[in-house]
Order: C-alpha cells, then sequence, then structure tokens
C-alpha cells in the first residue's frame, strides 16, 4: 500500500507523548543522496527559476514521502544570505569587528533581503506538500551561529573580553533580528510546519564552544523570545544542537524546548540523553551517523530494529532517525537499512 504521511505523529511526538505510528525523522538529507535514490535531477534546481523550483519541491516532497516520512525538513537559512557573512564556514573573516561595524551592519535592510529569496521557496513548499505531510524547520541557523558567521568564532572571544558591551549588544540585535523573521513565517506559514527548528551547534565533543555561563546569559534569552512566538502560534519547538551542551540544558528547557534533536554515541550514548532529559522532553534521532557509515547494512538492520524499539519504549516522545543528518558519505544501502528496520518497528506495532 501507498505510504500516507500524517504529520500529526511528528507533533505528537515533539510534545513529549506517543504517537500511534514511529515517526520517522531526519534534520538533513543532501541533494546527492536523493538523486542518488530516488534517480532524480535536484543540482542547481533550488536555486533556478520559478518552473525549476516547483520541480524541486515536488521532487523532494515525494522522495520523503517516498522514504515513508510524516514530515519534510526544509529551511531557509539566514547564514545563506548575510550580507559578507561566510566566518561560519571559514571562509572569511566576519563583517563585524569593532562597534563602528555593528552600527554600520545593514540589521534593517536584512529581513527584506532574507524575504526575497525566502517567500518563494516557502510559497512553492506549501503547494508540493502531499496530502497529510507537513514540514519541520522555518528560519535556519540560531543565534550562536549567527554570530559566529558574523564576526568569527575567534573574534567572538576576543570581542567577550575586549568590549563585553559590544558583545551583549551583538546578541541582543540577533536574537532581534530573528525574532523579526520569525514572526513573519509564523504570520504567513504556519500552515506549512508541523513542528518549527532551530539548528545551532553549540558544542563539541567535550563542552560548549563558550563557556556555559557565557551561552546562558546572552543566547539564551533570546531563544526564550522566539520559543514564546512559536508556542503562541501553536507549535511545539525542536531544538537542534550538535555537541556535549549538557551545561546548558536545564536553561533551553526552562526556556521553552520541546525536543532536542543531535547525539553522537562519542559524546553519550543516546541512553543517556534518555535517562537525564527524557521525563522533560522529546528526543530524535538515536542511531548515529557513524555507525551509518561504518557498520554492514545487515548490523544496521539488527541494531536499529533493537535499539529503536528500545527508545521508543523507554521514551514518551521519540522519532527514529540519525543522529546528525545524512550527508553523502552514507552509504545508501546503510540508509536503506535504517528505514527498513524503522517501518518493521511499524509493522510489529501494527500486528501486536
Amino acid at each position: 500500500m501507498e505510504f500516507q504521511p500524517d504529520y500529526r505523529n511528528i507533533v505528537i511526538a515533539a510534545q513529549n507523548r506517543r504517537p500511534p505510528r514511529l515517526p520517522i525523522y531526519e534534520h538533513f538529507i543532501n541533494d546527492e543522496s536523493m538523486e542518488n535514490i530516488f534517480k532524480v535531477t535536484l543540482s542547481g534546481m533550488l536555486t533556478g527559476g520559478d518552473a525549476d523550483r516547483k520541480e524541486y519541491f515536488r521532487r523532494v516532497c515525494g522522495f520523503w514521502k517516498g522514504m515513508t516520512y510524516d514530515t519534510v525538513s526544509f529551511e531557509v537559512c539566514v547564514t545563506e544570505l548575510l550580507p559578507g557573512g561566510g566566518a561560519l564556514l571559514g571562509e572569511r573573516s566576519g563583517p563585524i569587528q569593532s562597534r563602528d561595524d555593528f552600527e554600520k551592519y545593514p540589521w534593517s535592510e536584512f529581513p527584506e533581503l532574507f524575504w526575497r529569496t525566502a517567500k518563494p521557496r516557502f510559497d512553492v513548499l506549501r503547494d508540493s506538500l502531499p496530502p497529510g505531510m507537513k514540514a519541520v524547520g522555518g528560519i535556519g541557523n540560531g543565534v550562536f551561529e549567527i554570530s559566529e558567521d558574523l564576526v568569527g568564532y575567534e573574534q567572538l572571544c576576543y570581542m567577550l573580553v575586549d568590549d563585553p558591551d559590544l558583545f551583549a549588544r551583538l546578541y541582543a540585535r540577533i536574537g532581534h533580528l530573528l525574532a523579526a523573521l520569525w514572526q513573519r513565517l509564523l504570520a504567513e506559514y504556519a500552515d506549512v510546519f508541523a513542528v518549527c527548528r532551530i539548528g545551532d551547534d553549540m558544542g563539541f565533543k567535550t563542552a560548549t564552544l563558550l563557556a556555559p555561563q557565557t551561552l546562558i546569559e546572552h543566547v539564551v534569552p533570546q531563544y526564550r523570545q522566539l520559543i514564546a512566538m512559536i508556542h503562541n502560534a501553536g507549535k511545539p519547538y525542536l531544538q537542534h544542537s550538535c555537541g556535549r551542551i549538557f551545561d546548558i540544558m536545564d536553561a533551553l528547557i526552562d526556556a521553552g524546548m520541546d525536543a532536542k534533536h543531535s547525539n553522537e554515541d562519542v559524546i553519550a550514548s543516546f541512553d543517556d540523553w534518555i535517562e537525564r532529559y527524557g521525563r522533560r522532553i522529546a528526543l530524535f534521532g538515536g542511531i548515529d551517523t557513524d555507525r551509518l557509515c561504518r557498520m554492514p547494512p545487515d548490523d544496521i538492520y539488527q541494531f536499529v530494529l533493537e535499539e529503536g524499539t528500545r527508545f521508543r519504549k523507554n521514551t514518551g516522545g521519540y522519532a527514529l532517525g540519525s543522529g546528525n543528518s545524512i550527508p553523502p558519505y552514507v552509504p545508501i544501502e546503510a540508509y536503506h537499512a535504517m528505514l527498513k528496520a524503522a517501518n518493521e518497528i511499524r509493522r510489529r506495532e501494527n500486528t501486536a
């Protein structure tokens, strides 16, 4: 039988409740893998003309439905469009290195620039969603990643010490900018999204990228206002953040975070995440991307079948998927093995 998406499964899971059907979730699946699996062309179509953009979303939404997802993950990234950006990826120094740079930066002009690109994409996404399917995502990049793109990580550390007032003003201004973007998205596209999500990598293997108290004082308050806006629109909020961020998790939960994604076994097992937070928030993922790269497909199938069944049992809200994303180097056979196991869990629950 043809798979019928039901976005309500993801919504229920994000609310830390057990949905009728196990949701499958990915933060991101790269175009190259989708092309190889579905034998379609996607490269260059998103940034092409109207016809190319429409065909892009038709194919992408068809892929996510065909792979038995209830939702499609999609966002328009702020750092893709920031004037002078690129420091996040190490491409250049950030455009803000001084107070004068901060004052001259085109903050007020950026929303118009952003929506010039974002609106056509969100419009076509809305028209392309199959019945029963909605999106997870929204405005890509979070508060900390935007600060890295505008300043540069090393320079941020200097700014914190050399000009703490500018450091504080920077984060307040980024929060104000994101609030303006999210206000319009929620006003015009709330019907498109099942769950609103922000991705903001604030840690690495052993710690947060800045001192936890610095993030709690300057970054988390911006999330508090954004999450309040999302909740007021009737949407759950999913935080994607890589790294060992245990020291700021309580602050993020207190700010309103409903669900958390991104986990690596080298940092902590998924069972550890469940033990620490499973009673308070939903947890998505659980299958380390490194496992998908290294394990034979048959072993992946058995691992996901056993662990996914247990994760589903031991959490209130759970969606199965990779602990990070599906980049091009994940073998297609491994990806298929994970989905095959997830659907076997669904089948067994249906027949129990």
